[in-house]
């Protein structure tokens, strides 16, 4: 009877790890999902910064002004 509780406590164990494993493998891609949608948000961001920053003054108008003598 010893061998047929062992036997059933591996296919258990086999089972289980089974599980364990497509649940990591699920979460490892939505967290690389999250990550691709974070770099797509930051690089919007940085998009309508530049456009931002490029709007800011009127065309031929410095940002600068020289005062050296």
């Amino acid at each position: 009877m010893s061998s047929i509780d062992n036997i059933a406590a591996a296919a258990a164990a086999t089972s289980q790890a089974k599980v364990q494993m497509a649940l990591a493998a699920k979460l490892a891609k939505m967290n690389s999902l999250n990550d691709q949608s974070v770099v797509q948000l930051i690089e919007s961001a940085n998009a309508s910064l530049q456009q931002a920053v490029k709007s800011a003054l009127p065309p031929g108008v410095g940002g600068n002004l020289d005062i050296s003598a």
